[in-house]
């Protein structure tokens, strides 16, 4: 800090001496008492001066001084709802993680993890494009609550809930009836009838999970709405301890491979959806924040359930508007990844070959899925603090929490590509997963590709945080069409060229989706005309 300090110890005894001499000298000249008067009055003005320098330095001192304070703070209030959500988002990967690695180390042949990561594949594209439940749910909730529209901000999660459990019943129907076809969709058929077999199993039971899937995302985005990160860490904790130990039970006492595992999945997912309804109706106490059973004060308990009433549409018009919007984004991203499974799954011709190489590419992807959670994690914190402030008009503070939140993650990003080049250097990833030598190699073809994009996708992630957190959610729809079709034509060319096989083109490809998402990120949020203003002075 600057120093704040006095009027000059040395200036005031000279100037204190010329006014003593200018009263007991009266027989000096005019000339000489002018001259003396001129020199008083310069030291006196020259001591107001520098006076007046030192209350200015002050100022900005104490100024400089209370925006280190604040951006303190934001980092503490990003931090205290970022690793509450890292634990929560990480919970969800690591089910589908634990899965693959009792799957893949206690499995006799590569085809029970190739017909997993399919219909992984399949199931991570039809649950996930419906993410607009939690993403497009938080803004809406932390706005309306954040400006006083409590009974709004309700209406909102009631009305998210209600969507969920519709759409979730909707695309178990669907994924059921129609599995077959949506599996050939995926390439089961090219790495053999042993592996359709077992992606059948996997998906007829996965898909009963989806309505909890969609209460979860519902849930959680209500949860964060009202800044709340910490409850679903404790619920999907639990699910997680579930989720081994049936593991344990199912695949490696009972044997039963990837329909164990999907088993296992779908139970620990249903306790989920529960316990977070039980939270959100007041049966519960939550971990932190309003929502909850409030044992001191029942009357303060905010209860938020599904309805069954259809509301007007001048109600559901914010949720419909911004949840088509992050579906037809969501739905481009999904369509992307999908297709590259399926690719991967074309990478040879034999079919102990393509076997090896998707299953190489259903690890990676868990791998990659694992570090997008984490810096997810991120995004979770910055979506609901700028919706909060944006509800409350304060356009400094969605400044400072962007800019604060794009640094974490590139500090986190680089964290993960550390983390993965010592596991894939040391072969533990390797032999984490699989023992098959053909699965291992492919593998590590891809490894360094997975390394290096690690701090572009934490800053990716971030991005879409914040833009989220402003309901910039057509842009984010439109930049992710750009952004796939230039990671399209990328593909098209490499393949074209014949420089390396088809995994390697596929990851390329995935990377390259990822750098132009970044770069029309970086386009809305460094626009002054903006809502984050991150250049703004």
């Amino acid at each position: 800090m600057g120093r704040c300090s006095p009027l000059p110890q040395q200036l005031n005894e000279r100037t204190f001496l010329l006014a003593s001499q200018h009263q007991h000298d009266t027989d000096v000249g005019d000339r000489n008492t002018q001259d003396g008067l001129a020199e008083e009055t310069e030291l006196t003005a020259l001591a107001v001066t520098d006076d007046d320098n030192n209350n200015n330095n002050c100022d900005i001192d104490s100024i400089d001084e209370n925006d280190k304070n604040d951006q303190r703070s934001t980092g503490r209030r990003i931090l205290q709802l970022a690793i509450p959500a890292l634990g929560a988002l990480l919970i969800d990967p690591l089910l589908t993680l634990a899965d693959t690695a009792f799957v893949g180390r206690f499995a006799e042949s590569p085809y029970e993890l190739a017909g997993m990561g399919s219909a992984t594949a399949l199931l991570t594209f039809s649950f996930y494009i419906f993410n607009f439940l939690c993403t497009a749910t938080t803004p809406l909730v932390a706005s309306k609550r954040s400006s006083g529209k409590e009974d709004e901000a309700i209406a909102v999660g009631r009305q998210s809930l209600s969507l969920a459990l519709a759409l979730g019943a909707v695309l178990a129907f669907l994924l059921i009836v129609f599995r077959y076809p949506l599996l050939a969709l995926m390439g089961t058929a090219i790495s053999g009838e042993q592996a359709t077999g077992y992606a059948v199993d996997f998906l007829v039971i996965r898909a009963l999970a989806a309505p909890a899937v969609f209460s979860i995302s519902a849930s959680t985005g209500i949860l964060r709405g009202y800044l709340d990160t910490k409850t679903p860490i404790f619920v999907l904790l639990v699910a997680n301890v579930v989720n081994i130990l049936l593991d344990v039970v199912l695949i490696v006492f009972a044997g039963m491979g990837p329909a164990g595992a999907a088993l296992a999945t779908t139970t620990a997912e249903w306790i989920s959806a529960l316990l977070f309804l039980f939270v959100l109706s007041g049966q519960l106490p939550s971990a932190d924040g309003e929502l909850g059973r409030k044992e001191e004060d029942m009357n303060k308990t905010i209860v938020i359930i599904p309805t069954l009433s259809i509301p007007p549409w001048e109600e559901v018009q914010p949720l419909v508007v911004a949840s088509s919007a992050v579906f037809l984004r969501t739905t481009i991203l999904q369509l992307f990844l999908s297709v590259s499974a399926a690719l991967a799954a074309r990478g040879t011709d034999m079919t102990g070959g393509a076997a090896a190489s998707i299953s190489a590419h259903q690890i990676a992807i868990q791998l990659w899925m694992l570090c997008s959670y984490t810096s997810d994690a991120l995004a979770a914190a910055s979506q609901g603090l700028v919706a909060d402030a944006l509800g409350r008009n304060s356009h400094r503070q969605v400044t400072d929490i962007s800019k604060t939140v794009l640094v974490y993650s590139v500090v986190l990003g680089s964290g993960l590509a550390t983390l993965l080049w010592i596991g894939f250097s040391t072969r533990f990833l390797l032999t984490l997963f699989t023992t098959n030598v053909e699965t291992q190699s492919d593998l590590m073809d891809i490894a360094v590709l997975i390394v290096l994009a690690q701090p572009l996708n934490s800053l990716v992630f971030a991005a879409d945080g914040v833009l989220q957190g402003a309901s910039e959610f057509p842009y984010q729809a439109k930049s992710m069409a750009v952004s796939a079709t230039v990671a399209g034509l990328l593909f098209v060319t490499i393949q074209a060229m014949h420089v390396s096989d088809e995994l390697f083109q596929v990851w390329s490809a995935l990377i390259a989706l990822q750098f132009m998402r970044g770069v029309t990120s970086a386009y809305k949020i460094v626009d002054r005309d903006g809502p984050t203003r991150l250049l703004e002075e």
